[in-house]
């Protein structure tokens, strides 16, 4: 799988995880000079906090188009530290 965003594959990997219909990527699959971390967190009941990416790509930026979970609960134990992708940026084979 690959994500894409402004015409750039910022993450690829064949080990991405389907929940809830979003990819996850490994952390160590997505490119990191494109991510910066962002302030924005959000909650979800049964995953845990989530923590967001900027994605800055050629000099424009997606704000919080990336999100992952850095301590997940343990429902969500397999994804912790994964990546999905959100805003545009797209996910495909």
């Amino acid at each position: 799988m690959k994500a894409i965003w402004n015409n750039q594959v910022i993450a690829e990997s064949d080990e991405t995880i389907v929940v809830e219909n979003n990819h996850y990527f490994p952390a160590s699959s997505i490119k990191k000079e494109y991510f910066q971390s962002s302030d924005l967190h959000s909650v979800c009941p049964w995953k845990g906090e989530a923590s967001y990416y900027h994605v800055n790509v050629e000099g424009n930026q997606n704000d919080n188009a990336a999100w992952y979970y850095p301590k997940t609960s343990e429902h969500a134990k397999h994804i912790e530290g994964y990546v999905a992708f959100w805003r545009g940026v797209k996910v495909e084979q």
